[in-house]
């Protein structure tokens, strides 16, 4: 029974020293602060580098975008193992598939 009674007080002091940290507010958190492209943009790009790497879509992951500019998105992909980068613009116009150099 006093061993329960510890653990209950442990799980206390847990809980209340994490409900002492507040969340960082949404300025201050790194996808929003990085204007990262829109999931249906950078699916575009997937597809797009699946067809230049000649592998399966279903292996082409986004790792990683950015705003160029106000039109535009850099977007960074693996597929298989290989690095790609692909501009899309906000239109879904793929204007661009290079491989990481």
């Amino acid at each position: 029974m006093l061993r329960s009674k510890g653990f209950l007080l442990a799980a206390a002091v847990l809980a209340v020293i994490a409900g002492c940290q507040s969340p960082p507010k949404p300025e201050d958190m790194a996808r929003t602060s990085l204007q990262t492209a829109p999931a249906d943009l950078q699916l575009l790009c997937a597809h797009a580098v699946a067809g230049a790497a000649q592998v399966d879509s279903t292996k082409v992951l986004p790792t990683s975008s950015r705003a160029l500019d106000a039109t535009s998105y850099n977007v960074d992909l693996d597929a298989g193992g290989r690095k790609f980068t692909c501009i899309v613009d906000t239109a879904g116009s793929v204007k661009s598939v290079q491989p990481a150099g």
